[in-house]
């Protein structure tokens, strides 16, 4: 996982196209509506002023209709704001556009107003949402509404081999929104179940691109962590009432992954000195989805620090962000967070920090009968032909005699090597006790 800063300017949205798109009947209650005046939008004139200047500093012309579509706020909205700019002699009309429109140029004033606007903030995509709005949609979003049940989980880890039980722990910590340590020998999956526990819920939130307190601007939409996808309008152009609102963005529930490389400037909202913009933190960008933090113990920061720094959010469900300013904000911490590590939790964590993690699930090692069952469900899927007496053979001569430790991964990663030796000597993919025992070499050497 990494997080980034994107350049100033425009950031459009690349949207992941579906083959079938999701509708306003699969976004579970909350819809973003497009706003019908400018006070319904909670911005200020100031605040559109200053993103439409800093475009026309940017891009030099524009019409009036690429303006509204650069900043995401409909055109009607924003012929008046406009218009001001015209009587203030901040912008002049260039020439004429199509659809009763003009396109727009900085005068001289205008140039100095955007100058001065972009020393503060050289941002000027999407207008930002109120941190309050944002706050309502995390709410009107929530996991604990999505309610999964059994079989959604069971279609979440259709790709895995886990016993019933451990599906039985993980969706009741799904179910009930709350905290997940998933702890257990390396190579059985918990890295695996992490990735993909958040498929139970619901699949699609909305999200703002930006949020804006007292004018500060903090980007949310990271596509280095967010899917996008394309919204399914179910209304005519008529419909108003049902028009999305373009400063919110469709995604899937996102999956946040982070591991040893976790600081914990990660956690704080960051500002990058160069553009003025704000960048929201890593619990903030996975609300609604899932923040996995793996090999949890070996991060550069220590446990200590890190659990002292999520306490709090993990018993009040909101967190508390100091930004570059100096302002304090409350945001909701409401993300599935779960923790997974091949250490001893005891010897990791304390007391205190275990209780505000309801749910805790050893992963064990595979029985023989479920390994077997994975190692003939991925031979077949990799097109392997095989006598399913090979798997007694890997078993007795590799395992039992040796007294090694089965582990899920072991499947997958012996079978990988078989077929890398096929294809390096162009043999046909067939597993024999030969190159069953290359791969086995290859794999545990000097282990």
């Amino acid at each position: 996982m990494q997080t980034t800063v994107p350049n100033a300017g425009s950031v459009d949205v690349p949207i992941a196209l579906l083959q079938r798109r999701p509708s306003r009947s699969e976004t579970h209650g909350f819809f973003p509506s497009e706003p019908q005046s400018l006070r319904e939008s909670g911005l200020s004139f100031a605040e559109v002023e200053g993103l439409i200047l800093k475009y026309l500093l940017n891009c030099g012309t524009a019409a009036g209709r690429h303006i509204a579509n650069q900043i995401k706020l409909p055109f009607g909205l924003m012929t008046p704001v406009l218009l001001d700019l015209k009587s203030q002699m901040m912008v002049s009309y260039r020439d004429s556009a199509p659809m009763n429109d003009y396109l727009y140029e900085l005068t001289d004033s205008g140039l100095m107003r955007a100058r001065q606007r972009n020393e503060r903030c050289t941002f000027f995509g999407a207008a930002p949402v109120r941190l309050s709005e944002y706050v309502d949609s995390v709410r009107a979003q929530s996991i604990e509404k999505s309610k999964p049940r059994l079989s959604d989980l069971k279609r979440a880890f259709s790709e895995l081999q886990l016993p019933p039980a451990v599906v039985s722990q993980i969706g009741q910590a799904v179910n009930a929104g709350r905290a997940l340590f998933l702890y257990g020998e390396p190579g059985n999956g918990k890295t695996s179940i992490a990735e993909r526990v958040i498929r139970a819920v619901s699949e699609y939130v909305w999200i703002p691109r930006t949020i804006t307190v007292t004018e500060e601007i903090i980007r949310l939409y990271d596509p280095s962590m967010h899917e996008a996808v394309q919204f399914e309008s179910e209304d005519d152009d008529f419909d108003v009432a049902n028009r999305v609102d373009h400063r919110w963005v469709l995604i899937k529930r996102p999956t946040v992954v982070a591991g040893g490389e976790l600081t914990l400037e990660m956690l704080e909202c960051n500002r990058n000195p160069a553009t003025g913009i704000n960048e929201a933190p890593l619990q903030m960008k996975s609300n609604g989805g899932a923040l996995v933090i793996d090999d949890f113990g070996r991060q550069r920061i220590s446990t200590t620090e890190l659990l002292n720094r999520w306490i709090v959010p993990l018993e009040k469900g909101h967190d508390y962000l100091a930004l570059p300013s100096g302002r304090h904000i409350e945001v909701p911490f409401a993300q599935l967070l779960v923790f997974s590590t091949n250490l001893d939790p005891t010897q990791i964590v304390d007391e205190a920090f275990l209780r505000r993690i309801p749910y805790k699930v050893e992963v064990f090692d595979p029985s023989e009968a479920d390994f077997r069952a994975l190692f003939c469900r991925l031979a077949a899927q990799m097109g392997f032909s095989f006598d399913p007496k090979i798997v007694d053979y890997l078993l007795e001569k590799h395992y039992r005699s040796t007294g090694r430790g089965l582990r899920f991964c072991h499947a997958r990663d012996v079978l990988l090597q078989v077929k890398n030796l096929c294809e390096f000597h162009e043999q046909t993919f067939v597993l024999t006790e030969t190159n069953v025992d290359v791969a086995i070499y290859n794999y545990f050497a000097g282990l």
